[in-house]
């Protein structure tokens, strides 16, 4: 089921099919925006009023690729409570003890420096 846009609305756009933005794609932002919506073309597409860093970018996008932006999270949550108490504070001990008895140990590589690990 698709969210209903109306003109107006601020949505993000998924760069899926934008090609030209920097750096690798597994970094880059899945969406961007926000984008108000100008136009509802059909049932299946928007025209959003793009920023000057999208300009060469055509304007128009069908609504899988758009989702609806929100501006805070008590919008994208309206039914999620806000704690009004800060939950308690544990104090934990630092150190477990001193070492009675070495079981076991090895030697490992990490980073290119030889370590040893006990047990």
């Amino acid at each position: 089921m698709e969210p209903d846009f109306k003109e107006g609305d601020q949505v993000l756009v998924s760069t899926l099919n934008f090609n030209n933005l920097k750096g690798p794609k597994k970094m880059r932002d899945s969406f961007v925006g926000p984008f108000t919506i100008i136009r509802l073309i059909g049932k299946n597409a928007v025209e959003v009023k793009l920023t000057e860093d999208f300009s060469r970018k055509h304007p128009v996008f069908p609504l899988s690729l758009v989702k609806p932006y929100f501006q805070t999270e008590e919008d994208k949550f309206p039914s999620r409570k806000k704690n009004s108490t800060p939950p308690d504070i544990v104090e934990v001990e630092d150190s477990p003890g001193p070492v009675s008895k070495i079981i076991r140990a090895r030697k490992i590589r990490i980073n290119g420096k030889d370590q040893r690990q006990y047990l």
